[in-house]
């Protein structure tokens, strides 16, 4: 009996992908029929990857039809491993190799600015995202997801992680809703992902079934690099557990807020003021600074309004928040803009570190600056800053040096 099924995109608009429908025949051998503008270049190519794939999966007869949209080959392999899993019962992985280009890693207090979205079933827009140069890309399998194409946004995915390269950005994905969203960790945590976002997040219970799980794969697969989390809050009733949610777990790096479901939670309108989430924002900053972790924002989505995101991004950092997610890559220079110090402020840092390693350099127990007493959080505020300025190329590690000579 043929089975028969389909998966991918197809049309004017699509590009970087293909649609391919696959009908396993009970004879006739392996048939592809590929049609591409690309062929001429490429078409032996994708033939032959696609025909060592089904031998892979132990499929001797089979009509495959693809319709390509100029997709790369861990789009191709993506697709129609979701395809053939849609119709055989099989454990086995078709794996890319991981390039050299994605074997860095992160740690815990590493700079999270920008966070850029891309849609887990969307490979054109994972190739270049990395050059926009955000701080962080999450690979996305949550909301922007349509639920039919969530299985096949996996294999995307996880292929991603393996294969594109995105320029030293720390890699991230957006798993579902938990409980759902277990089952997503399978297909990212042995592949050298950074950070896993958990959304809807409402208790330090579901933090815990995602620890567990991400240990259990870890120790199942070898994988030995930590792996973070940033738990968003979306809701009322996670507002409320922010601190909660905050320490139940060593590798919680921040935490985020979403306030598009938020607002929807509380049954009113998010406006550009934001006094209707200034209560939630200012809960989460405070739980995570009690914490000692970091707030990250909420996206602004106006993604053509450069001076009102700019605006955005200076009350978030007034209120505490030391990041914020976006949905096009031109936001990210105003971001990082914004989040910045700016003159006052690193003049200010100077003068308190500076104060500080002259005391420390005459063995005095008491720093001052002017006829004001700086306190050790004061320092390590103004260590922070000058620490930042110097990774953003805003200042030289001999800033001292350049400090004093004025």
């Amino acid at each position: 009996m043929n089975r028969k099924s389909s998966v991918g995109n197809k049309g004017e608009k699509v590009r970087s992908d293909c649609f391919m429908e696959l009908e396993i025949t009970e004879s006739g051998g392996l048939v592809v029929d590929l049609k591409s503008k690309v062929s001429a270049l490429y078409g032996e190519d994708i033939r032959k990857t696609t025909m060592d794939m089904l031998t892979f999966f132990g499929i001797k007869n089979a009509l495959l039809s693809i319709e390509d949209s100029g997709a790369l080959p861990f789009v191709l392999t993506a697709r129609l491993e979701a395809l053939v899993k849609q119709l055989i019962e099989t454990e086995m992985e078709f794996l890319l190799p991981l390039i050299e280009e994605n074997r860095y890693s992160s740690f815990k207090e590493k700079f999270r600015f920008s966070r850029l979205y891309l849609p887990g079933n969307s490979p054109a827009m994972m190739i270049n995202a990395g050059l926009h140069k955000p701080h962080a890309i999450i690979l996305d399998l949550e909301d922007s997801v349509a639920f039919d194409k969530k299985e096949e946004a996996r294999f995307l995915v996880r292929n991603a992680l393996r294969q594109v390269d995105f320029y030293g950005a720390e890699r991230m994905v957006r798993i579902n809703q938990i409980p759902a969203g277990l089952a997503d960790l399978r297909f990212i945590i042995p592949h050298n992902i950074h950070l896993v976002l958990v959304p809807k997040c409402e208790s330090a219970d579901q933090i815990v079934a995602v620890e567990t799980e991400i240990q259990r794969l870890k120790t199942l697969t070898g994988v030995g690099n930590p792996v973070f989390l940033m738990p968003i809050i979306e809701s009322a009733l996670g507002v409320e557990k922010a601190f909660e949610i905050a320490v139940s777990s060593n590798n919680i790096v921040a935490l985020a807020i979403g306030l598009e479901d938020f607002t929807a939670d509380l049954g009113v309108q998010r406006t550009l003021s934001g006094d209707e989430s200034f209560y939630a924002r200012t809960r989460l900053v405070n739980a995570c600074k009690a914490a000692g972790i970091q707030a990250i924002d909420s996206v602004f989505s106006d993604v053509g309004d450069m001076d009102a995101l700019y605006s955005n991004v200076k009350n978030s950092k007034s209120l505490g928040f030391e990041g914020m997610g976006c949905i096009h890559p031109r936001q990210i220079d105003t971001i990082h803009k914004g989040f910045s110090p700016d003159p006052e402020e690193l003049e200010k840092a100077k003068k308190i570190v500076n104060a500080f390693l002259d005391a420390s350099e005459r063995g005095l127990g008491v720093v001052s600056l002017g006829t004001k007493m700086i306190d050790a959080p004061v320092v390590k505020r103004a260590q922070k800053i000058l620490d930042l300025a110097i990774s953003l190329g805003m200042i030289s590690n001999d800033w001292r040096k350049e400090y004093e000579a004025k």
